[in-house]
């Protein structure tokens, strides 16, 4: 019985993978503004702002650490 739920697991799985890449015309989707990290700009600039005034330090944005030097 193990065997057989195994092999339609296997089968079901295999069906599911998709080895070529996506064709530009089905890339729209991700293309869309609201597809992005940051889709507010405003709120970006915002965001970035305040952190910049709260740790002293301008860019870097995305990477771990901060002001204190621990990294």
């Amino acid at each position: 019985m193990r065997r057989l739920v195994a092999a339609l697991s296997l089968i079901c799985l295999a069906g599911c993978a998709n080895f070529a890449p996506p064709r530009p015309w089905e890339k729209d989707e991700l293309a869309k503004p609201a597809m992005q990290f940051d889709s507010d700009r405003l709120d970006a600039r915002t965001t970035a702002h305040i952190y910049a005034s709260k740790e002293m330090a301008g860019g870097g944005d995305g990477v771990g650490g901060g002001g204190c030097g621990c990294n």
